[in-house]
């Protein structure tokens, strides 16, 4: 898996502040996306975008949840499907580990 020349400097929701401080953030989604594909499957990036989406914090006004990144979400399936690891289903994305 190849790491993309933009991960030390995006940020991984728009609710964010900052880029993640851990240099190996992109390995750990991958691993933590390719998990969750192999126990639930059927996954997509509108899924994957509310999993890892969090609270906003709009100052005085009440917090809201927000949608994480869909680009990282994206570039990450495609990681995973070009390695052979998922396939694309129907309904989404489906676990296909080779033996």
């Amino acid at each position: 898996m190849e790491l993309p020349e933009w991960t030390d400097i995006v940020k991984t929701a728009k609710f964010k502040e900052l880029a993640p401080y851990d240099p190996d953030w992109y390995y750990i989604r991958a691993a933590s996306m390719a998990r969750k594909i192999y126990i639930r499957g059927g996954l997509g990036v509108g899924a994957f975008q509310r999993i890892y989406g969090g609270s906003q914090r709009n100052g005085s006004r009440p917090p809201h949840f927000c949608k994480s990144s869909g680009a990282i979400a994206r570039h990450i399936l495609q990681q995973l499907q070009n390695l052979n690891l998922i396939e694309m289903d129907t309904k989404g994305y489906s676990s296909f580990f080779l033996t």
